[in-house]
């Protein structure tokens, strides 16, 4: 197999994804001042982050709903222009709840807040306080994240803090996630301090020291949803860059460069992969006999997740909404994964009156049931927000999404998903791949993660 030319800076770079992680490379790239081209087969930018304003005055967010604005994601707002349209979540949306024996419960979101809630036992809060004297020794094994929480702080604030949590985020289960790849920072901590606490003390003093604001980066959108980002993103690459409903299965290389079946006309110094893994399964790269095969990322587990999108008119829900959601523990045994109070958490979601739900089913928990039809989920999502929320009567809006194949789950296997796209790249000088099938899920991560492949296209 010959080899592009990876430094041929007359010729393009071709980037195949055009969710965050391929649009921030493309910006990073045009920036430096090299030509890229973005393909995508789907018809609008910005991958899972879908946003649709509804004639009624309904905003839905069918994937992703919100962004955490870390330092590079606050530069990137600045530069893009978006100050003007960006919403930082709403001070009333400052309480998380998790569901605990039925009822809904806000979660201490500060040391003296944990010590103050009878959300936990005693016990729980003694070992707390005792994992701060923990000591550092090595760990020579990965380990599920379960197993890894729990011998930090014991069964209860796993059952009722992180497991809700990884939910959320992951839809995914503690017991089957690998700690190394699916929580690093936290991995990373343990391995320089022995204690979380004491690392998260150690981290917040050194954030004090540099003078950034205490406690976690504000969480925002914008006024006509998170897609607004990817649409900027798109906008700022030169004219011609980005070439939506663009199928490519084929890739070629050779020392004249890589070439593409959707443009068997171009050739390109440098390949960059920002595709979900069942796509990348699906890549033929190279001649046959002589291929390089990715088919094995389409083992990467990703369960399926629905989304329900519910409008109600307010005096409907007797709940004060009062927070960015509701989690369900799964040692609750309820159906749900999560509630988010969208119309809470940012203005203009819902019409006057009413207010905006969205309801996630589904995940490595219940997979099965995100599959269901409508009219078998909806039944069953009223009767638990009854119970929970003091919901009254139907929806009077209902927006269905279900992702077959939603979120990556980094298992105590997941080296060897690494391994494939580590040999793949040193098989073909020139190619590079990123995005949450190996950089994390967060969209932090997949900006992250174009940058590092266009500095890596770039070097």
């Amino acid at each position: 197999m010959g080899s592009p030319l990876p430094n041929d800076r007359s010729l393009p770079v071709a980037i195949l994804g055009a969710g965050l992680t391929g649009l921030a490379a493309a910006r990073h790239l045009a920036l430096a001042g090299r030509r890229v081209v973005v393909f995508d087969a789907s018809p609008a930018p910005g991958g899972v982050i879908r946003s649709e304003r509804h004639p009624e005055g309904w905003l839905i967010e069918s994937g992703p709903n919100s962004l955490q604005e870390t330092p590079p994601v606050a530069a990137l707002v600045r530069e893009l222009g978006l100050e003007p349209v960006r919403q930082v979540a709403d001070p009333a949306a400052k309480n998380r709840y998790v569901l605990r024996d039925g009822a809904p419960r806000p979660l201490p979101l500060s040391p003296p807040a944990f010590f103050r809630s009878g959300l936990f036992s005693r016990r729980t809060k003694y070992r707390v306080v005792r994992e701060y004297f923990r000591r550092r020794e090595p760990r020579l094994h990965d380990l599920p994240l379960a197993d890894f929480f729990r011998e930090h702080f014991g069964q209860e604030l796993l059952d009722y803090a992180l497991d809700p949590f990884v939910s959320g985020i992951f839809a995914g289960d503690p017991a089957r996630l690998s700690s190394r790849h699916a929580f690093p920072s936290l991995w990373k901590a343990e391995h320089e301090h022995g204690s979380l606490v004491r690392a998260q003390i150690k981290n917040a003093r050194a954030r004090r020291e540099r003078g950034e604001p205490p406690g976690p980066p504000p969480i925002i959108s914008f006024a006509d949803g998170l897609a607004t980002l990817p649409r900027a993103l798109a906008d700022s690459l030169p004219p011609g860059s980005l070439r939506l409903g663009a199928s490519v299965t084929q890739i070629s290389p050779s020392r004249a460069g890589w070439i593409l079946d959707a443009s068997p006309a171009e050739r390109f110094s440098h390949l960059l992969l920002a595709l979900p893994a069942p796509a990348l399964a699906r890549l033929e790269i190279g001649s046959p006999g002589a291929q390089t095969s990715l088919a094995s990322l389409d083992h990467l587990e990703h369960p399926p997740v629905c989304s329900l999108f519910l409008g109600y008119r307010r005096e409907d829900v007797a709940h004060p909404l009062d927070g960015l959601g509701l989690l369900f523990p799964s040692v609750e045994k309820r159906p749900l994964l999560g509630v988010l109070f969208n119309s809470t958490l940012f203005p203009a979601r819902a019409p006057a009156g009413h207010v905006a739900l969205t309801v996630m089913l589904g995940g490595a928990r219940n997979g099965e049931l995100a599959r269901h039809p409508l009219d078998y989920q909806l039944p069953l999502v009223r009767r638990e927000l009854v119970q929970v929320l003091g919901v009254r009567g139907e929806p009077v809006f209902v927006r269905r999404t279900l992702w077959p194949r939603a979120i990556p789950q980094y298992l105590l296997n997941h080296d060897e998903h690494l391994h494939v796209i580590r040999a793949a790249e040193e098989r073909n000088p020139g190619l590079h791949i990123g995005g949450p099938v190996r950089d994390g899920i967060g969209l932090p991560a997949c900006l992250a993660a174009g940058e590092r492949l266009a500095q890596a296209a770039l070097a």
